[in-house]
């Protein structure tokens, strides 16, 4: 067990009420209720606290509280009921169009008759649970209705659900809408990703921990690589899917994330300005790539059909709603090099994609070999590699892989690990991957949100790819659902006379 703790329990949230745009939809019943729950179970949600979902649908309050209970039941089966029932009893309900001006002003309507019954006070988090294209007219027509308008003593705030963009121009453009309305420290821009417990401990890792600081560099550090693989195929998501991709869809969000944590310098403190400053100026560091550059440094792939363990997947043509002559990637591989002091030559290696032989994410930091002098006589062409190996999905800890002696009179070495799980040292609370994230909303430490500057930032490395592949030239490459992606991904590291970490390895 851990010797000290430097921080004690955390206090309950403030009074507030939580209204939810898109609240028949699936987010709200599969992730956002559960959640709630899971931070009322642990004591983070203040007793004055209240619901309000707004929607299309013509529901009562009590229809929208039957639906909500039979959903999240469904959702998740192990649910406690007592903390569902808590949160049940303070869910209400507004029925609207969201371009519709009377929407804004029943919500308005409803906003004072809801803290006078459940004590939520002035302070109010809107969740826009909607398509992407409705983020703009909800925003806008929140300023109209003057709902997001703060005062001394309470508070406004606004959760954007990405995607934040399709590409540059559109990212930009939706920052622009919801920053006319809004101010940066009223938007809290969502990525779940960032309520997983190891990702949030990268920076503890790093800047809690003496022995690895001083190795966290280009000294020391061989390369590092960042792998998020799913073993679904594209499922019931082919419409969306289609239009999207692999890159659009993980590369400037959820990897970005990664890579930026761990690539970042030390902030000047653990806050919301510094730590995002810090991930801002990664990206301002990458090198650009020019079209010949993106055809020699990134692959696109696509699943056929094949077998993801005993069960069998069609090809990603033969999907529901997806074109059978789609070139769309359902996989990605890319290489970055960050031009600074501290990485100057190491590249970081990126790949994502679906369909593949194990769910996994994971940040591999392989560390530079050691000198061979001295067993320049063992039966070994290489010594096993130095890795340090930060699990997020499904296993969460840490694998730290090195060398040891076998047993015997002769030098013989062989690679051994040492491993870290969260579950054999803390308490495992129910967790979705927003509680964190809502809680964190609630009293305004926006350090787990991205800034404007961070989602532009990503853009801009990622438009290059985009402008390059539609340009053309860059094949689609294709791999057997249930394998470990396409063997172009594999060239991309062979190149420089490295190997991925096989998804199949423990």
């Amino acid at each position: 067990m851990a010797e000290t703790e430097t921080s004690g329990a955390s206090s309950p949230a403030p009074p507030c009420t939580l209204v939810i745009f898109g609240a028949t939809g699936d987010l709200t019943s599969r992730l956002l209720m559960p959640s709630l729950c899971h931070l009322h179970h642990s004591g983070l949600l203040p007793k004055d606290f209240a619901v309000i979902g707004v929607a299309r649908s013509d529901l009562s309050d009590d229809a929208f509280r039957q639906r909500l209970d039979e959903n999240v039941r469904k959702a998740s089966p192990k649910i406690d009921s007592d903390d569902l029932q808590w949160l049940l009893k303070r869910c209400h309900y507004v029925s609207g169009s969201f371009d519709d001006a009377k929407t804004y002003g029943a919500v308005a309507a409803r906003l004072p008759e809801v803290a006078s019954t459940d004590g939520s006070g002035d302070n109010v988090l809107f969740y826009l649970a909607t398509a992407a294209n409705e983020f703009t007219s909800v925003v806008q027509h929140l300023g109209k209705a003057g709902l997001v308008k703060e005062g001394e003593d309470y508070w406004r705030r606004v959760i954007v659900e990405k995607p934040f963009g399709r590409d540059l121009p559109s990212a930009q453009a939706l920052n622009r809408d919801l920053l006319q309305v809004l101010t940066e420290n009223q938007i809290f821009r969502i990525d779940h990703y960032l309520g997983k417990e190891t990702v949030q401990n990268i920076m503890v890792y790093r800047f809690a921990n003496g022995m690895l600081e001083p190795l966290w560099n280009r000294h020391h550090i061989d390369h590092i690589q960042i792998t998020a693989a799913e073993t679904l195929g594209v499922e019931r998501r082919g419409a969306f899917y289609d239009g999207t991709g692999a890159l659009r869809d993980m590369v400037p969000n959820h990897l970005f994330q990664l890579f930026t944590l761990v690539a970042m310098e030390p902030p000047v403190c653990f806050d919301a300005e510094g730590v995002r400053s810090e991930k801002s100026k990664v990206l301002q560091a990458v090198n650009f790539y020019d079209h010949k550059d993106v055809l020699k440094n990134v692959v696109r792939g696509q699943y056929r059909a094949g077998n993801v363990g005993d069960k069998h997947l069609d090809a990603y043509r033969a999907a529901p709603n997806v074109d059978p002559h789609s070139t769309t990637e359902t996989y990605v591989a890319l290489k970055l090099m960050v031009d600074n002091w501290r990485w100057a030559g190491v590249p970081f290696y990126l790949r994502t994609g679906k369909a593949l032989h194990r769910r996994r994410s994971e940040v591999v930091i392989r560390f530079k070999h050691a000198p061979f002098a001295l067993f320049r006589d063992t039966p070994v062409e290489r010594l096993p590699p130095n890795d340090m190996i930060l699990q997020i999905q499904p296993e969460e800890g840490v694998l730290l892989r090195f060398n040891a002696k076998v047993p015997g009179p002769a030098i013989h070495t062989t690679g051994v690990g040492m491993r870290f799980s969260y579950g054999d040292y803390f308490s495992s609370e129910p967790n979705i991957g927003y509680e964190t994230l809502l809680y964190e909303a609630m009293i305004g430490d926006a350090m787990l949100f991205q800034r404007a500057d961070n989602i532009e930032g990503a853009w801009r490395v990622v438009q290059p790819i985009l402008d390059a592949w539609k340009k053309g030239g860059a094949d689609l490459a294709y791999y057997e659902a249930g394998s470990e992606g396409p063997e172009e991904a594999d060239e991309l590291l062979a190149r420089d006379g490295r190997k991925w970490r096989r998804l199949a390895s423990p």
